[in-house]
């Protein structure tokens, strides 16, 4: 057999580093997209990234802390292989070392390389997310400044386009490089950087796979019924600042979402309860919809934040669909301009509240899932700000 080694130290405990092998929300947020563990000896360790490439296998031997040993099978190996995860205390922090055997074979050496290669990064980003919360998979990534939207049958009919797979835009970020490229809301992109698009929320991310802020690609798109090609510069990521203090990265984000709160209430000034329930189009949602819509999300963030600090995590296929019942429902429930956004507001707050609560403990062994959930907090602009033009729009088309 051969040994590939690849080795880091982590100013974290040994106990923070060994659930980063053994647990799937930990191991997802440094090493794969997907991850499903049961950390015993035999309990299944299967991991996926985006494009198809996953591993299938199971733990072989664990000493808390100390050592992880476990199965490879990659889906393009021909064999089975072992890795060994050694978790050494220094200064005050954990030396990790991975060692993965392979067969000392002439038809391994390629895939070796690859693997050693793959894993020295791998431990680069475990360094960062154990210590920092960032995931240089993200922070590396260029941005293009959409807002992706669904792309239904009855959406492409009503726009003229001739497809029925691609990425329709919802809207655009402000400077970034959509905007700057002319692409424009209810476009529909179906091939970037000569990589087909589809409604799959995993071929969006494969097509900019290797790519950083700086970098020109082509994109192909629909505008109704005309199909044009423009070259369009990926944009440099800006990673967010999250405080390590709770109660810090709360006063922060209220001070960003007040205002945003505002902006969408100021669309419903001098508008009747029957204006802002009325659909621009039977397959549109009305403003009360998707003052409906934010307010779901808002939910979703609770049960995001809950279930990370209860070890237990959703993963999902996809990105997800709206579901247009679920936000008639918030509406019947709260048939009123003023109780809608009354609702939107305790909502809110409720998350808020929530995250003023996280335990100490748990920013200092999590911060991987901390920083993703404080992130999403103090970036309000890029969910709320949308769909404030969004309402904005459907309250012009009643009037």
């Amino acid at each position: 057999m051969a040994t590939v080694s690849a080795e880091t130290f982590v100013n974290a405990s040994t106990k923070t580093a060994y659930r980063a092998f053994t647990n799937s929300t930990s191991i997802r947020e440094w090493l794969c997209d997907v991850a499903t563990v049961a950390p015993h000896p035999k309990g299944r360790m299967y991991l996926w990234w985006r494009g198809d490439f996953y591993s299938s296998g199971h733990f072989l031997a664990l000493e808390e802390n100390k050592c992880v040993k476990f199965q490879w099978f990659g889906n393009s190996d021909s064999a089975p292989t072992e890795v060994t995860v050694s978790l050494t205390e220094r200064d005050g922090g954990a030396f990790v070392r991975l060692d993965h055997e392979v067969p000392d074979d002439p038809s391994w050496s390629k895939p070796a390389e690859t693997l050693r290669e793959n894993w020295v990064e791998s431990l680069e980003n475990l360094k960062s997310v154990l210590e920092t919360g960032i995931d240089l998979r993200i922070a590396n990534r260029p941005m293009l400044g959409i807002v992706p939207g669904d792309f239904t049958e009855e959406q492409a009919t009503a726009l003229g386009v001739p497809v029925r797979e691609g990425l329709r835009l919802d809207g655009l970020v402000t400077g970034m490089g959509a905007e700057g490229a002319g692409l424009q809301k209810d476009d529909v992109i179906v091939e970037m950087n000569s990589h087909p698009i589809k409604s799959d929320a995993s071929s969006l991310p494969n097509a900019i796979a290797g790519k950083k802020g700086g970098d020109e690609i082509e994109v192909v798109f629909y505008r109704g019924p005309e199909k044009k090609t423009v070259t369009m510069e990926l944009s440099k990521r800006p990673m967010v600042d999250v405080p390590s203090a709770p109660a810090e990265l709360v006063k922060q984000a209220r001070a960003l979402i007040e205002p945003a709160l505002i902006e969408l209430e100021k669309c419903f000034e001098n508008v009747t309860d029957e204006q802002a329930m009325k659909k621009p189009d039977p397959k549109e949602w009305s403003a009360l919809e998707v003052v409906a819509h934010l307010i779901q999300n808002e939910r979703f963030n609770s049960i995001f934040l809950a279930s990370v600090m209860d070890n237990n995590e959703a993963q999902f296929d996809g990105g997800g669909n709206n579901i247009t019942p679920q936000v008639e429902a918030t509406v019947k429930a709260n048939p009123s301009v003023e109780q809608m956004l009354e609702s939107l507001r305790r909502t809110v707050d409720e998350v808020l509240q929530f995250a003023a609560l996280i335990p100490d403990d748990f920013v200092a062994n999590n911060k991987g899932s901390y920083y993703r959930f404080g992130s999403i907090l103090l970036q309000p602009n890029f969910h709320l700000g949308s769909h404030t033009e969004q309402i904005r729009d459907a309250l012009a088309s009643t009037r």
